[in-house]
């Protein structure tokens, strides 16, 4: 499902010549709520006629984006791949990361489920297919719904590295378009199990399990399993707009909306 947001800017305290849209493109993970919000925050601290469309459809999809021109800023919940950069250099540009912000990636189950806990081995085990009821882990029987990312999402290939040891997904998994997705289905269904980001992990109608011991907090983040940075990255000779708004994105500002958010400031780890 395709993400876009457009917001228009007001009065200026900070003028940008020749301002123009700023188009954000990538990350589901960033570009649902918190670049929105950082959009406005960035408006309201007075940024004259800066208009921003924010395209929400997977990291995978932010670096074809900055190669063809069509994304001023990229935004991805994984490290971009060497094939990614070189691709980009193919098109003349030439990529500079910056890191936003520290994520956790909760496993969340039906707010009704009696599991509270799993450990890393049985959380593979699910997420591979060798488990395949919760019977087999001490919940009530019934056969395990599997909810994931799509394979454009940063958050479905990371899941794999972190929680799967690179193996894939059983036949029977579900792809759904974002972390709203996943926890919205997970609420529906009883015997549904999925991943989100830690500002997506208090839905209304879930519940997150702690694993191998370790509860999914921003407190915990040094010991949790599933623990990951995110990024945004743009050419190495941003735009003006791009500029201001990455360097406003890092200012103490801009992380504090980050925490607020529901994600942890990149460098409070």
């Amino acid at each position: 499902m395709k993400a876009i947001i457009t917001l228009s800017a007001a009065t200026a305290l900070i003028t940008l010549a020749g301002a123009q849209t700023l188009s954000i493109k990538g990350s589901d993970t960033l570009g649902a709520k918190l670049v929105p919000q950082l959009a406005e925050a960035f408006k309201a601290a007075g940024n004259k006629g800066v208009k921003f469309e924010i395209a929400a459809e997977g990291s995978s999809t932010a670096f074809p984006a900055l190669a063809n021109g069509t994304a001023h800023i990229g935004m991805s919940s994984r490290k971009i791949k060497d094939d990614e950069r070189t691709f980009c250099r193919t098109k003349g540009v030439y990529i500079k990361e910056h890191p936003v912000c520290h994520d956790m990636i909760c496993v969340i189950v039906n707010k009704n489920s009696p599991l509270t806990a799993l450990t890393k081995a049985q959380v593979a085990k699910i997420f591979t297919g060798q488990i395949k009821d919760w019977s087999e882990i001490g919940g009530t029987p019934g056969q395990i719904s599997i909810y994931t990312r799509n394979t454009s999402s940063g958050t479905y290939k990371d899941w794999q590295k972190l929680a799967m040891g690179g193996r894939d997904y059983p036949s029977s998994s579900l792809k759904m378009a974002g972390n709203e997705q996943i926890a919205q289905e997970v609420a529906k269904n009883k015997n549904g199990i999925g991943y989100v980001g830690l500002a997506y992990a208090k839905t209304s109608g879930t519940k997150t399990l702690v694993i191998d011991g370790v509860q999914p907090v921003a407190q915990y983040a040094k010991k949790y399993a599933y623990a990951r940075l995110c990024y945004l990255y743009a050419p190495d000779k941003p735009s003006a707009e791009a500029d201001a708004f990455m360097k406003f994105v890092e200012s103490p500002a801009g992380q504090d909306i980050v925490s607020k958010v529901g994600f942890i400031p990149a460098k409070d780890l």
